[in-house]
Formats: C-alpha cells, structure tokens, sequence
C-alpha cells in the first residue's frame, strides 16, 4: 500500500470532516442536553434581538460577549463553574454600558473600550490554564457536547429569568425603543428602562457564548431579528419570525455539526446568514412591486383634469 493510500485513508477530505454522517443515530443520542440548550436560545435570542435591532446595539451584543468570554475564561482558571462566570462578566459589561453610555456616542466609545479589555483578559485567563485546549477552544467558537445537566439546569433558569422580565417589560421598552423622547414625555423612565434592558442582554449573551462561542454571538441575537425586520414591521410578526429564524439556526446548526469534527458556531452562522439573504431578498421583491404598483396619476408632475 502506498504511503499516499494510507494518508488518505487516516485524514478524512474536507466534505468529510464538514458533513460526515456516519453512526449520526448513535451520536445523537448523546447531545439531548444540546438540542434543549439550542432550543432555549433560540427563543431568548429571538425575542432579545428585536430590541436589539430596534434600539441599534449589535455593538453592544459584541462588546458584552467579550466580557462573558473572560468572565467565563476565568471560571475555567479558578475551577468554578463557567456558566456563572460567563453571566457575572455579562452583567459587568451590560452595567458599564447601560450606566456609562446613556448616548450612543458615549455608549459606543464605552464599548469600543470595554471590548480589547474584555478580550485581553479572556487570553491572558486561557493562557494560564493548563486544562484540555478543548475547552479554550470551546469559550470562543462553541462546543455541542459541552452541555451536561448542572449547565442544562443554569442555562433553563437563565433563560427563564430572561424571558420573565421581557414579559414584563415588553410594552413600556417597545415604546421606549421606537420613540424614546415621546416615551420620556408621557412619564416612562427610559433610562431605568435602558438599563434594565442590558442587564437582560447581559444575561441572553451569556447563554448564547456556552452553545455558539463569544466571537459568533451576533449570529443569534442580531441576525435573525434582522432577518425578519426585512419582510414585516408588524409588532406581533416581528418576534415570531425572529425566533423561527433563530430556532431554524440554532437546531439546524447543531444537528449538522453533529455529524462533523467542525465546531458548532460556522453552521449556525452559516445557516442565520442564509435565512438572512433569503429574506432581504424577498423584502426587496415586495419593495419594487410595491414601487411600480404606485398609480401614475399620484405624480406630481401630472395634471388633473
């Protein structure tokens, strides 16, 4: 046999190790603790996200997943549990935020510091650890057998603290989102409503970085929000469509990086990305039917008779 037959034969192509479904029965029985996981964030990162959209902070979901990656990189160091790391460093970063940038400009410049700090701390907390590079790798581009019962049961009541308070807030934060200076005026407080709505990202960034990885959270808590903004504005469709997207990546994402050595966060990107296009696609479409339906006589430079 030759040594090129034997290199072929112990290193898989490059379709094998992206779609391999090989004992893919066996394998899902492993991850049930995952599809529940991908399942809760989808519907946290639906219903999230369009507030996201609406007050213009996926810079804000990328400066919080950085501090969740080091507050949970630093769980890792000291042997705690990772999940509660990760909530702890979102909570920071969703605070300095929410308190230190009341506008955008100063939210941004707080964010853009906030960012490299969070992201050198992570580092330096990876560097020292001297665990499995699996788990490194893991904080940042996900893992989808990770999940065990002890972060099953964090991630439920987790997201259960999330959804909690979006009911509860929904109505006083869309109109505090759509029109902030008319909301102030009626006697809405916006500003604890601002904060309160980052502690809430805060906590739906750190339940997105245990399944997708901090680097790649935008993929659920943007994206499919944005998604759906592209074919409806209605107040009720919105959050429906953005969590379908979001659960048709996530559940998608994981069922296909199941059979892979690749890690779960290229197909749940890959997958939101592709229900993205599909939709500005078909808002585009709408856009110019709608234009060239306008009658001739609406134009001003025609004359009535």
């Amino acid at each position: 046999m030759s040594e090129r037959t034997v290199l072929g034969a112990e290193d898989p192509g490059i379709w094998q190790q992206i779609f391999n479904f090989t004992d893919y029965g066996d394998l899902l029985a492993l991850v049930p603790h995952t599809l529940l996981a991908g399942a809760l964030l989808g519907i946290v990162g639906g219903f999230v996200g369009v507030f996201v959209i609406m007050r213009d902070l996926p810079f804000a979901v990328h400066g919080i997943s950085e501090l969740s990656f080091a507050g949970a990189a630093g769980a890792l160091l000291a042997g705690f549990n990772v999940v509660a790391g990760s909530i702890v460093g979102s909570l920071l970063a969703a605070a300095a935020i929410g308190l230190l940038g009341v506008r955008a400009r100063d939210r941004n410049s707080v964010i853009g510091i906030i960012m490299p700090f969070g992201l050198g701390l992570g580092v330096l907390f990876l560097a020292l650890y001297q665990g499995r590079a699996a788990n490194k790798f893991g904080l940042l581009t996900g893992q989808i057998i990770a999940v065990d019962t002890p972060q099953t049961a964090w991630l439920v009541a987790t997201s259960a603290v999330v959804l909690a308070a979006l009911a509860v807030l929904w109505r006083p934060l869309t109109f505090a989102s759509a029109d902030p200076d008319v909301a102030e005026a009626r006697g809405i407080p916006v500003r604890a409503l601002s904060l309160g709505f980052m502690l809430i990202l805060g906590l739906a960034v750190a339940l997105c970085v245990q399944i997708v990885g901090a680097l790649l959270v935008l993929a659920l808590l943007v994206t499919p929000a944005a998604a759906a903004a592209r074919i409806t504005s209605s107040p009720v469709l919105l959050p429906l469509l953005s969590v379908v997207f979001a659960l048709a990546a996530m559940q998608g994402g994981i069922l296909l990086a199941l059979g892979s050595s690749i890690p779960i966060s290229p197909y749940v990107t890959t997958l939101a990305f592709l229900i993205y296009l599909g939709c500005r696609l078909v808002g585009s479409r709408r856009a110019a039917r709608t234009a060239r339906a306008v009658p001739v006589a609406e134009s001003p430079h025609v004359t009535r008779v």
